[in-house]
């Protein structure tokens, strides 16, 4: 039986690194947290078109190695592999850019397994000086807060009130905190601790649409 995570306020692990990829240096940003739900379960609600909206976005294609989706009003892409129930990637194609996302999941104990989201993005170096990881990050946290929703026993959000959330109190204030998240993890990866958070201040108010202090 789905039920509520029980991981905190903040149950989201975040990690920023440097590495390369098909020749090119990247950013590699990754997102985990813990679902209440088994393994299959999550799978299938990660994987399967129809229920990909119930969380997320609309999406069509081909969802099988080899085949092509796309995200409504969002990003798409092929599919480069799918090895149920543990691990699929992606080429993740949005504003002429491509980046590549690999999502694993872990069964930790019986009802209880975590999904790992780890994207690979080249950014020019003034746009992650000026706004950082989080101009990724809170996005991702977003989306895996609303598969969280989507398992929860009494959800607060859903993906017909996503929109008037994130502009509530409530959502400003999950931003923020996601915000704060990722520039922590930009200074343990060893940017300048004021640097890091001047641009997690850029872009939270990007994001609340409040003016940065």
């Amino acid at each position: 039986m789905p039920h509520d995570n029980l991981d905190g306020v903040d149950p989201v692990r975040r990690e920023l690194g440097r590495r390369e990829h098909e020749g090119r240096q990247v950013h590699a940003l990754v997102a985990a947290r813990v679902c209440g739900v088994d393994r299959e379960e999550l799978w299938d609600a990660l994987t399967h078109a129809a229920r990909i909206p119930k969380w997320f976005l609309p999406i069509s294609g081909d969802l099988r190695p080899g085949g092509s989706y796309q995200l409504e009003g969002n990003a798409g892409g092929e599919v480069i592999a799918c090895e149920r129930p543990t691990r699929f990637a992606l080429t993740w194609r949005m504003h002429g850019d491509i980046s590549w996302v690999t999502v694993t999941l872990s069964e930790l104990a019986k009802g209880r397994t975590e999904v790992r989201l780890e994207h690979l993005a080249q950014f020019p170096e003034e746009f992650w000086e000026e706004y950082g990881p989080g101009a990724v990050g809170i996005g991702w946290d977003q989306a895996l807060f609303g598969l969280e929703q989507h398992f929860a026993s009494n959800p607060s959000v859903v993906p017909e009130t996503a929109e008037s959330w994130i502009a509530s109190v409530e959502g400003r204030d999950f931003t923020r905190r996601s915000s704060a998240g990722w520039c922590e993890a930009s200074i343990t990866l060893g940017t300048d601790e004021a640097a890091a958070r001047a641009a997690a201040d850029r872009v939270t108010a990007f994001y609340t649409g409040e003016a940065a202090p």
